[in-house]
């Protein structure tokens, strides 16, 4: 029987969850309740886990976190509980689906629980706060939210309907997850995995070492370099699933360095080094930072030159300056790493729109951006435009050396 996890606090939402676990029960599935509440639980439902539990599982004191009066401290407190339950949860295998209801304190208790899980692992929230900015609970995982509509608040026509869809979504989830947690248990022919960043002007690099790692018996999760997509890789590339990154498109850390709306953030770049994987990089498309239509594009870039990508996107070039940073900050990034990794430079252009007679054609800023990443030891530089398909084979057939030891067959 395929097992859903609730975690909620019940000291102010236990009706809500003695109706959600009743509803999964009659779904067929087996409940485990997680209370991540600092009060009493109410008489409805008792936790499987209780909140002393979770707070000790915190370093915390139940009892303190009720006597502090901190409800942010509380809220903080009960997620990093929660999270470790779950860690233990999910060693033991007891764990295929996990569904929480809350407002923003629950939301984000739930968020942090599920956080660290692994993806493919279903995660649902029904949130008072799904209907904004959701990117503090989603984060760069396959989390999903789904709008409550009313306030958790009592179970009444309309909380009887999301939650009743929520219940049977998590049911769902749950017994397709494990039905292929089955699968791959008894398959062993699984390939491993490899991470690849991309965006459309190096879509062409991407696809030849893609179809390359595929011939040398991997399988290629390509993920797009729009920020969210760098961070999704970064946290892939940490999880311990990933047998090595081509991180070809780099671009994002443009975006960081200058203020443009695709930044993943400063660690870009730094998991795969920090957790042994290794990794082939490239700096493609560091030649653009990402706005939106035109007309968002700051001022103070004004006469900067600009390309219109589409009626959403504008794109501008890279100077000379901010490429020999950019240079400089991957090479330093590079050379923290502690796993094999390997740099490769395509000596004419980093993407689609910086080659001859392209907008953003400019080898005096490729070249300072060359020349700071020089200085990481492991670097190769290729007489190649980087949508060139040799560039893309190279790469991978470097990181499948740098996988099996340097036995390139």
């Amino acid at each position: 029987m395929p097992t859903v996890v609730l975690i909620g606090t019940l000291d102010t939402k236990g009706d809500e969850y003695a109706w959600l676990r009743n509803r999964l029960v009659e779904l067929g599935s087996d409940v485990l309740v997680v209370d991540t509440g600092v009060r009493e639980p109410g008489v409805n439902l008792l936790p499987d886990v209780s909140n002393e539990r979770v707070a000790d599982a915190a370093g915390g004191d139940l009892r303190a976190l009720q006597e502090g009066g901190d409800r942010g401290a509380a809220v903080t407190a009960m997620g990093e509980g929660a999270a470790v339950i779950m860690a233990e949860l999910h060693g033991a295998g007891r764990v295929d689906a996990v569904l929480a209801v809350g407002g923003s304190g629950g939301s984000s208790i739930a968020a942090r629980a599920v956080r660290d899980l692994p993806i493919g692992l279903p995660k649902l929230i029904v949130s008072t706060m799904a209907s904004g900015d959701v990117s503090p609970y989603v984060g760069a995982r396959d989390v999903m939210l789904m709008y409550s509509v009313v306030d958790i608040a009592g179970i009444n026509w309309v909380s009887r309907a999301i939650l009743g869809n929520a219940a049977a979504a998590a049911a769902g989830m749950a017994k397709a997850h494990q039905l292929a947690r089955a699968v791959r248990t008894a398959q062993s022919g699984d390939r491993p995995l490899i991470g690849a960043s991309m965006f459309g002007v190096t879509t062409p690099a991407v696809d030849a070492a893609r179809e390359r790692l595929d011939e040398l018996g991997y399988e290629v999760l390509v993920f797009h370099a729009t920020g969210s997509g760098g961070r999704a890789l970064e946290g892939l590339a940490a999880s311990g699933l990933l047998a090595g990154v081509l991180d070809l498109t780099t671009t994002e850390l443009a975006d960081d360095l200058v203020g443009g709306v695709l930044s993943a953030g400063p660690e870009r770049l730094t998991a795969a080094g920090a957790n042994g994987v290794p990794q082939v990089v490239a700096p493609g498309a560091l030649d653009m930072v990402n706005f939106g239509p035109r007309d968002t594009v700051p001022a103070r870039f004004a006469d900067r030159l600009l390309y219109v990508h589409n009626p959403t996107v504008t794109l501008m070039r890279t100077t000379p300056e901010e490429m020999a940073e950019l240079g400089a900050r991957m090479a330093a990034k590079l050379s923290a790493a502690t796993g094999p990794t390997e740099l490769f430079i395509p000596q004419r252009g980093v993407s689609a729109l910086d080659a001859p007679g392209m907008d953003f054609h400019d080898p005096k800023a490729d070249e300072a951006c060359f020349e700071a990443l020089a200085v990481f030891p492991a670097t190769e530089r290729l007489d190649l435009h980087i949508n060139d398909p040799e560039f893309g084979r190279t790469m991978a057939e470097r990181l499948h050396s740098l996988i099996s030891g340097g036995d390139p067959s």
